[in-house]
């Protein structure tokens, strides 16, 4: 989880669930509960790395959390009610969805996804002359609809949404992508917070141990993968990943189906 957070500022959380339920039987929604609180201190501690190289975005990045913690409590609440087979099978198309997503990128397709004002006016968010983001009306409403779709997704399964938040910064805002991939840590550790909140206020229980140990090994990869992030070029790895993901989403919904 940590090494693809460094690497690509989303992702390893989509493995991370599959991989505590059927690899160390942890229960679904134990398993969504370690997820997050991993996600949100692993993002927290590559924020506060990169924030010193002034790689992040704080504004639009502040503009972009508040939306997805709106929503992130709602997404808790829903995961509480959908029983657990259905819930993993909506992870797994979830997951076939990134992967699809993840490979087009790779193969340099991104920007048949690009959103903008209209034909003439290009990207929805512009920036002045100093190459600082202006936040428009526009802009921030697009910004903020990502937001609460990625909060909800936070909530729902437990993934940070960074595999959603990177794209839309590069292609909306004009973004490079290391900064791009800082801001998305801290709009996930800050997401993270509120879903944490609203499993903790259910009344839900973590396994402490087991999280702690968790933790340790994501602090311990985003390092390794924000190190590779700067000297690796991400096409061959972003379709490796996306392979990984096609494989564990197949295995997770044989399993589901055969229950």
């Amino acid at each position: 989880m940590g090494f693809s957070l460094g690497l690509t500022g989303g992702g390893g959380a989509l493995l991370a669930v599959p991989l505590l339920i059927y690899g160390l039987g942890v229960p679904a929604r134990d398993a969504v509960g370690i997820s997050l609180i991993t996600v949100g201190v692993t993002s927290l501690a590559g924020f506060l790395q990169r924030v010193g190289r002034r790689q992040v975005e704080i504004p639009a990045g502040l503009l972009f959390a508040a939306a997805g913690m709106s929503v992130a409590p709602l997404g808790s609440w829903l995961a509480r009610r959908i029983p657990d087979p259905v819930l993993l099978g909506m992870f797994a198309l979830l997951m076939l969805l990134i992967a699809v997503r993840m490979w087009t990128n790779a193969s340099g397709h991104a920007n048949e996804f690009s959103l903008s004002i209209d034909d003439d006016t290009g990207p929805a968010c512009r920036r002045d002359p100093l190459g600082e983001l202006r936040l428009t009306s526009h802009c921030a409403l697009l910004l903020a609809g990502i937001g609460i779709a990625t909060g909800l997704l936070t909530g729902l399964f437990g993934v940070g949404g960074g595999f959603i938040i990177v794209p839309a910064l590069v292609t909306l805002s004009g973004m490079g992508m290391q900064r791009a991939i800082g801001t998305s840590l801290l709009i996930v550790s800050l997401v993270s917070v509120s879903g944490v909140a609203s499993y903790l206020a259910a009344g839900e229980d973590l396994p402490i141990s087991m999280t702690g140990i968790f933790i340790v090994g994501s602090v311990a990869g985003l390092f390794v993968g924000s190190r590779l992030s700067r000297r690796v070029s991400g096409p061959l790895l972003h379709r490796i990943f996306a392979a990984v993901i096609v494989f564990v989403a197949a295995y997770v919904l044989v399993r589901t189906l055969w229950r």
